[in-house]
């Protein structure tokens, strides 16, 4: 495996050449990439919104909304039709779902059903679904009582409609703004996921988006007083609307429509030449500017309301009659809220109410701050991994490093071509890459020394090192790439971020293992001609360890025991630290202007504001605060009034860092995947370990594993940290480490099995658990270097992830020693388990292997 054909040496540089020019951009500032060659590449790295700050929000339609809309205008069309058709009818009412009328007379029910028949036609659905649609069907329950019930298929049509009419004007109220590429997609059948990087004001975001912005000019009922047809009852075909002044002053509305929002083509935020107050001159189309003539010409001297989403703007008389098409809307506008509202006319108005049912902003100086925690944590954990690695190996140590840092600037450099965004937990992944990209490595020249000490000459033993090395290598990083898989199509935000980079290391470390790493040491082989193995400064794990693990295993098993029963007890008794991922509500981080931030006074203010449970705590420095308000009894929308009035009671003295909301509906969602993204991970781990191996090793990987997410949950109880999305990221990185470990261990009992058909199993597994205990001993320690420095130097927002990381290694390494090699024993395992054709392989004698 040592002999490399010129082509692909040539490849394997050129690989990691244009590894190095796609990573580069990234080291580089903006300004200066414009300067370079155009043949040179300059795309950087996409920073997700918890690097650069920003806002993610997620809106969703109401079902039942559109659904009353819909009944409601089917009520008017029978009405219309009926009355258009001279048949007499009575008991017009609506329910959930059907709208029914009776017929008065019993020879007029043929002519009432062809006068409404085209209510069930079929309609074609054109782009927003395939085929047609029939949005209502007719029954008659008794002779001359027709009830027409809206069928889902229609509503389905509705909505898929009203999507993608929302996904539009959202697009253009965004791009209003100036925001820099933002993402607006489609995510699932009612909701619409809008990104935008780099927002300095969240806030006014939300508030665009919130507003359906229907725009209406009706004339102002003027036949009885407003405050008469409040007391008892307005006229018929009018209504009492509210004005958006404070106090609110009501008008009594016609609800004739004159003109509407879809009549017009401009609208620009200006100043009132008389006043000099801002203003919105609007200007109508031909249509509207036709209505809008006729209608003030015949109205002159009277009030007429301009009117957005059923609240009163402004109702001004019409002095003479306005022929040009043009005019203003005037109120108690600001520079930007009159700026805002232009941007909503000119996108057009929503077609059904959207609500927020998750939020997560964060500010910009939050970000910047946590792009140094995360630089400064890498970069430390770089030369604790290369330096562990010097310490450990020598001149082969100096090769891995080498395979390291190319393998860094190939995962840098594909996050960078595929135009990935690298997010908090990304880095993370990177900086855990970094410790497990050496696993690869240590695997490899474990073997190399262990077939050194069989007698080989260096390059016998480097040959057949990586030969050996290769099955295991590959078993364990498919199974750490499972459960980057899984984690990616069941996980949201920046948790995809962390599985993408996590499955792009997992790849990149197998290419540098088996390619450069191979071709590095061929090198230092042909140059060097080196006689001896080169060490290092000392031996972790002394060469030939005869530890009796097995003799231990009814203590671990007892121990494993108890500890997984009381996990499960505090788990069902005490309960988990729930983040407002798993159980809704409201996370908020503040920061003090001031020197200081006064907890007890922050507490004070929110208490007053009948939020139910509200929680204060100081938030890594004196300036921090971490807020936590809980779940609203009103829903999504009754979750945004309380950030709102937090928002309110502190934004003089408090910079809002970072914003999560989630609603009730979504955590019950992220609750389910979390928990269907664990056991779909370990169920597929099965499946894989099941076909490579036997059962038993399929079976007891999964058991081990299972006892370290178990082990892992007790970790969150006892300990308190918030269990979240991030959370859920560890617990399944956890299960591709354990496992990438236990089939480790399983395949080189797998191959003693072939080799010592009459050894004693209890001997078999103590023997391969000493012969990969300096693998899993220099990978452990090299992994959690990396964790350490995320967690002390990466910032207070990855610090509760990578602690549970730590416990998690050292739980999946016990596991992989005193939980998955006993439980062969306990299954039975034998030799005569293996295929035919590898029991009938020829054993070597026992003493080569020793």
């Amino acid at each position: 495996m040592l002999h490399f054909s010129r082509w692909k040496t040539i490849l394997i540089w050129l690989t990691v050449l244009a590894g190095i020019l796609y990573a580069a951009p990234n080291l580089v500032p903006a300004s200066t990439l414009a300067s370079l060659p155009n043949w040179l590449p300059k795309r950087q790295l996409t920073l997700g919104l918890d690097l650069q700050g920003g806002s993610h929000i997620l809106l969703q339609i109401d079902r039942q909304d559109l659904a009353n809309e819909r009944l409601e205008a089917a009520r008017d069309e029978v009405r219309t039709s009926l009355r258009d058709a001279q048949i007499g009818y009575t008991g017009l009412t609506g329910t959930a779902n059907s709208i029914q009328v009776r017929i008065r007379d019993q020879g007029q029910i043929e002519a009432a059903k062809a006068a409404l028949e085209r209510l069930t036609q079929p309609i074609s659905t054109g782009l927003f679904m395939s085929g047609s649609v029939t949005e209502m069907e007719m029954a008659e329950p008794e002779p001359g009582l027709l009830r027409f019930t809206l069928t889902e298929a229609g509503v389905d049509y509705r909505i898929a409609a009203a999507l993608t009419q929302s996904i539009e004007v959202v697009g253009r109220r965004v791009n209003e703004l100036g925001t820099t590429e933002p993402i607006i997609q489609r995510q699932g059948s009612d909701r619409i996921m809008v990104q935008v990087p780099g927002l300095q004001d969240p806030q006014r975001l939300k508030d665009i988006l919130g507003q359906t912005a229907k725009l209406t000019f009706q004339m102002v009922d003027q036949s009885i007083p407003v405050e008469e047809a409040i007391s008892a009852r307005p006229p018929a075909g009018s209504t009492v609307l509210y004005s958006t002044d404070e106090p609110r002053v009501p008008h009594l509305i016609e609800n004739r429509i004159i003109v509407s929002g879809e009549n017009l083509v401009d609208a620009q935020a200006t100043f009132d030449q008389r006043t000099n107050e801002p203003v919105v001159s609007f200007r109508f189309d031909s249509r509207g500017a036709t209505r809008f003539g006729q209608a003030t010409q015949a109205n002159v001297g009277r009030l007429f309301a301009i009117i957005l989403d059923n609240e009163v703007i402004s109702a001004p008389q019409i002095r003479e009659p306005i022929l040009g098409g043009t005019g203003q809307i005037s109120g108690s506008f600001t520079v930007e809220s009159a700026n805002d509202l232009a941007v909503l006319l000119r996108a057009g108005a929503l077609p059904a109410d959207l609500t927020i049912v998750e939020e997560r902003t964060v500010g910009p100086s939050l970000g910047s701050d946590s792009i140094e925690a995360g630089q400064f944590a890498s970069i430390i954990a770089l030369f604790l991994v290369v330096g562990f690695m010097l310490f450990a190996y020598g001149r082969l140590g100096l090769i891995a490093n080498i395979a390291l840092l190319a393998n860094v600037a190939l995962i840098i450099a594909v996050l960078s071509v595929l135009g990935a965004t690298l997010t908090l937990p990304g880095i993370a992944g990177i900086v855990l890459t970094m410790g497990m990209a050496v696993d690869s490595n240590v695997i490899i020249f474990e073997r190399v020394r262990e077939e050194n000490r069989q007698g080989r000459s260096i390059v016998q033993s480097m040959d057949s090192g990586f030969r050996q090395a290769l099955a295991t290598v590959v078993d364990a990083n498919v199974t750490t790439l499972i459960a980057a898989v899984i984690l990616f199509f069941l996980g949201s935000g920046p948790i995809k971020g962390f599985a993408v980079t996590l499955a792009i290391g997992i790849v990149t470390t197998v290419f540098t293992a088996f390619t450069l790493t191979r071709w590095l040491v061929a090198f230092w082989l042909r140059r060097q001609r080196p006689k001896t193995m080169p060490n290092g400064v000392m031996r972790l794990v002394p060469d030939d360890t005869r530890v009796p693990f097995m003799a231990f295993r009814k203590y671990a098993f007892t121990l494993s025991l108890l500890l997984s029963i009381a996990s499960a007890v505090l788990f069902f008794t005490v309960g988990m630290n729930y983040g407002i991922d798993f159980r809704g509500g409201s996370s908020i981080e503040v920061q003090a202007k001031g020197q200081q931030a006064d907890i007890g006074d922050i507490r004070q203010r929110l208490t007053g504001l009948e939020m139910g449970e509200v929680q204060v705590q100081e938030f890594g420095s004196t300036r921090d605060v971490l807020i936590r308000i809980g779940t609203q009894g009103g829903g999504d929308i009754a979750e945004q009034s309380a950030v709102a009035k937090v928002r309110s009671a502190l934004e003089t003295e408090y910079e809002f860092r970072r914003i999560e909301v989630v609603g009730p509906t979504v955590s019950s969602e992220l609750a389910f995947n979390g928990t269907m993204g664990v056991l779909a991970s370990l169920l597929a781990m099965l499946v894989y370990i099941w076909i490579r191996f036997e059962w038993q090793f399929g079976l007891g990987a999964i058991i081990s594993t299972f006892h370290d997410v178990i082990l892992m949950i007790g970790f969150y109880v006892v300990a308190g940290i918030e269990f979240n999305l991030t959370s859920i990221a560890a617990i399944l990185t956890i299960v591709g480490y354990s496992i990438n470990d236990t089939v480790v261990v399983y395949d080189r009992v797998r191959e003693n099995l072939r080799r010592y058909k009459r050894m004693p199993i209890a001997e078999l597994l103590d023997l391969s658990m000493n012969q990969t205990l300096a693998r899993t001993v220099l990978t452990g320690v090299t992994t959690l270097f990396a964790l350490a420095a995320l967690s002390i130097w990466g910032g207070e927002v990855i610090q509760s992830f990578t602690i549970a990381m730590i416990f998690g290694i050292l739980a999946g390494t016990y596991s992989s020693i005193f939980v998955a090699g006993p439980l062969l024993i306990l299954f039975k395992l034998r030799p005569g388990a293996l295929s035919p054709e590898a029991a009938a392989a020829k054993e070597p004698p026992a003493q080569q292997a020793l």
